[in-house]
């Protein structure tokens, strides 16, 4: 029995499917290749930047690439294959691009098996670094789609995605928990008030992930929503990973609840990386394939250190060691050092360390008391924290200026003012630490602090310990935006809500040699 599809129903299938879909061959005319999730850019520099589409179906993606939006003088670049390997995915670095420069972008996709079929293109903008000293305007935030808390079109979908996207910010810092692999995502929720929430649901969102196709299933769950593809068009992502990509708080000693038949948290882990790479327009290590930690100099002004605090840490313990070694490992001493050397290096006049968990906010690992994030509760120095008060000393010691640690993770928005005078470890120059999120998730905290590094609450907004797990709808989902004066060099932080409300902000100054 044949299957007749007009083209319009086809076109619109194909861009909301989730997973491959096989089709039997119609006309030419009407059974092209589509983008299915829209289009990303992502680790962009002053001369170059990442491409990224999936179609659906094995295809050769065609880029061409301009500096006006009407791709008059347009290149073309060499195809490269999407496979089903891949999930259809293709990611391309653009390189030989003009510094400080509004690039425009055009994918589509060409049939594997019939050259001459093309889809329709997709058009996407970026802009590279600049070369000199100019403004430079980044957002960050993570936690997306968590608690059950899906897409929601009777609430505008992921809004705060459409809030970001008004500042035309040169870049998005995705500080992690870009998905929630073990959340499932429900049709409906009630609501404490009696409404109902109610979700676009797919069918691998309603277990916890644990097969290839159900993590990659749950990003493109996200790229579904219509703030999400829009913004993604526009704003480049720098993209770090946390916990919820593979499960909450993993380390290697998770012992994984009883909704998971895969009992090997090293394969859920391999499995999840491997569809966190796919998914998302990052370079790629030649030196280590799958690496996430990763420098990104975006221009004179700023060098962005992105971390990795979930691949090379010890078991989530209590967090007491009085010596350091493999079980307060947090970092681990390859990416301590590469951190070292980047920041000893830099030339930038801002150091932004983009920390996928906060530094002294008590995150505990239930049910058996373990640590998940760095702080153990109260000096001296003990556990992972080793690690962060090397990394302290060493930044005083070198010296270093105008390092600023940016996060997200506890799905609240603060400011924390790290004081020496005020520590248990006063080996440091004071600093800042600023916390944002969700994005697009349930809202908690606050959480405790913890005083070795002698951090002061500037701001925080957080429901309170009466009202956690607040739904999107309650308005209280947060970004961070930053802003660096070319001219004098002043980073000016400002943390918003969804409906882009400043909350607060503050101006810091260069501290100049």
């Amino acid at each position: 029995m044949k299957i007749k599809f007009s083209r319009r129903r086809f076109l619109a299938t194909s861009a909301g499917a989730l997973g491959a879909i096989a089709m039997p061959h119609l006309s030419r005319a009407a059974d092209r290749p589509a983008a299915t999730h829209g289009v990303q850019s992502g680790d962009v520099t002053v001369n170059g930047g990442v491409v990224w589409a999936r179609a659906d179906r094995p295809s050769q993606m065609l880029v061409e690439v301009a500096t006006t939006e009407s791709f008059k003088d347009a290149r073309a670049l060499p195809p490269i294959a999407a496979l089903p390997e891949s999930d259809f995915t293709a990611k391309m670095l653009i390189e030989n691009l003009p510094g400080g420069q509004d690039i425009f972008y055009r994918v589509r996709f060409r049939d594997l098996s019939h050259t001459a079929v093309e889809g329709e293109p997709v058009v996407g903008r970026f802009r590279t670094a600049p070369a000199d000293r100019r403004d430079v305007s980044f957002v960050w935030g993570g936690d997306v789609a968590g608690q059950g808390w899906g897409i929601n079109p009777d609430d505008g979908g992921m809004v705060t995605f459409s809030a970001m996207r008004k500042h035309r910010p040169d870049f998005f810092l995705h500080s992690g928990d870009t998905i929630y692999a073990d959340g499932p995502i429900e049709s409906e929720v009630k609501l404490a008030d009696g409404k109902t929430w109610k979700n676009v649901t797919i069918p691998e969102k309603a277990k916890v992930a644990e097969t290839l196709d159900e993590y990659r299933a749950a990003h493109k769950y996200n790229f579904t929503d219509d703030n999400v593809r829009a913004f993604n068009a526009e704003v480049p992502i720098f993209v770090q990973w946390d916990d919820h990509e593979v499960t909450n708080n993993w380390s290697l000693s998770k012992e994984l609840p009883a909704t998971y038949k895969v009992r090997d948290i090293s394969l859920l882990a391999a499995r999840a990386s491997r569809a966190f790479h796919e998914m998302y327009p990052m370079r790629e290590s030649i030196v280590e394939p799958g690496r996430v930690y990763r420098k990104i100099s975006y221009g004179p002004h700023l060098d962005v250190f992105v971390l990795d605090e979930r691949s090379y840490r010890g078991p989530n313990g209590a967090n007491l060691e009085t010596d350091y070694g493999p079980a307060s490992y947090f970092l681990g001493p390859d990416q301590i050092a590469w951190l070292k050397r980047g920041l000893l290096n830099s030339r930038a006049t801002w150091k932004v360390i983009a920390s996928d968990m906060p530094l002294s906010l008590v995150v505990s690992d239930t049910p058996k008391g373990g640590s998940e994030a760095i702080a153990q509760g109260d000096g001296p120095v003990r556990g992972r924290e080793f690690e962060i008060a090397d990394i302290l000393r060493f930044i005083k010691m070198a010296p270093i200026k105008n390092t600023v640690w940016l996060t997200a993770d506890v799905h609240y928005a603060a400011a924390h003012y790290y004081d020496p005078n005020k520590a248990q470890f006063q080996d440091f120059e004071p600093f800042w630490e600023f916390v944002s999120g969700p994005l697009h998730a349930g809202t908690f905290g606050p959480n405790a602090l913890d005083n070795t590094f002698g951090p002061e609450v500037r701001f925080v907004k957080a429901p309170g310990k009466d009202s956690q797990n607040l739904p999107p709808s309650a308005g209280m989902q947060f970004f961070g935006h930053v802003k660096i004066d070319g001219a004098s060099g002043q980073m000016i932080v400002t943390l918003r809500d969804r409906a882009d409300v400043a909350l607060w902000s503050t101006t810091l100054d260069p501290k100049l040699a």
